[in-house]
């Protein structure tokens, strides 16, 4: 026998469904036996927990429906579901309001198992649908379920191409950012090119030029040397802009 905190003992329950439920709640899934229906759900999922929190729903034959925690009649039910679209709703709300890829990546991951309960919730009531074809409520919240699975997964396409057009547009700044430091640094070394030769004569030669010559020749040799630096600094430049 199932463990009392999975079905509550008041549950007159066919003994089948306690035998067939573990320790655990399990996947999301429908058992059904003679006219009874018991539904293994899952509640809303979080992002700190590490296994999911069940919620059972039992439809006795004559249509009367029981929860495990949000009373009976079939408006438990919705309230299920409602869960799921506020959950929806907030999560809609900070994918619109996020401008960074840590804040989409943040969205996504919560999204992900929100779309795979939603997609198995709609899953089991598909099924039971198929067990009690007469049911309108299960009809309904069947066709609410479809909605929601397929707004999750319109929420999560659209927070994965934000999040693709971040790190695309943020590689494009990079780009951009890399071809500008690349200009910058051609021309530094351009300018370093053209200064090179004059800078080299001068640490060999001297700016003083103590060597004789400017006693006899004053001031053609530091004017030869500002001159072959010069040539030579538009020489080196060209070479470096090939």
């Amino acid at each position: 026998m199932a463990p009392a905190n999975l079905l509550p003992l008041s549950w007159q329950v066919p003994d089948e469904f306690r035998e067939r439920l573990g320790d655990a709640v399990g996947r999301q899934r429908l058992m059904a036996h003679e006219g009874h229906l018991l539904l293994v759900l899952h509640k809303p999922p979080r992002n700190d927990e590490t296994s999911r929190r069940g919620r059972f729903f039992w439809r006795q034959p004559s249509g009367e429906w029981h929860s495990t925690d949000l009373g009976a009649g079939p408006l438990a039910l919705f309230k299920h579901l409602a869960e799921f679209q506020e959950l929806l709703e907030k999560l809609d709300s900070l994918e619109e309001k996020a401008d960074t890829s840590v804040a989409l990546s943040s969205v996504i991951e919560a999204l992900t198992p929100v779309k795979r309960t939603v997609h198995n919730l709609y899953a089991v009531l598909q099924e039971g649908r198929k067990e009690v074809p007469d049911d309108r409520d299960l009809l309904n919240a069947r066709d609410r379920a479809y909605d929601l699975d397929r707004n999750v997964e319109l929420l999560l396409d659209d927070s994965r191409n934000g999040l693709e057009f971040m790190i695309a547009r943020r590689a494009e700044q990079q780009a951009a950012e890399s071809h500008r430091m690349a200009i910058s640094a051609h021309r530094l070394n351009s300018l370093v090119a053209f200064f090179f030769p004059i800078a080299t004569l001068a640490a060999v030669m001297g700016t003083n030029l103590r060597h004789g010559l400017e006693e006899l020749y004053s001031p053609y040799p530091f004017a030869g040397m500002l001159v072959i630096g010069l040539v030579a600094g538009f020489g080196l430049r060209g070479l470096l802009r090939r």
